[in-house]
């Protein structure tokens, strides 16, 4: 069921693609992001967002740095996701609807 969350979730708010992305970001640029925490709670959608990451594209390197269910605080990087610069862009807003 998880999958298919995440297929519809990928076709709502993508869609035909990420225009801006497409029309700004080079094809084969390279980049990394980092989940910036910013309150104090407990984080979870960590293991989602892995899912959608991969789901979207493969290729994405993310390493886990926070595990859902454990406690965080302003300023703790949850996880940093590495490689093409267009993929991580395309995934970033739904990833954090989900978060």
């Amino acid at each position: 069921m998880i999958e298919e969350i995440i297929q519809n979730a990928l076709k709502e708010d993508i869609g035909d693609g990420d225009h801006s992305t497409l029309s700004c970001v080079p094809e084969n640029a390279q980049g990394v992001a980092k989940l910036l925490v910013k309150d104090t709670g407990i984080i979870a959608g960590v293991e989602l967002a892995q899912k959608i990451f991969h789901t979207f594209d493969p290729d994405l390197k993310v390493n886990v740095f926070i595990q859902d269910g454990e406690h965080v605080k302003y300023g703790d990087i949850a996880f940093e996701v590495s490689g093409n610069s267009r993929s991580i862009l395309t995934t970033e807003r739904l990833i954090l609807n989900f978060m």
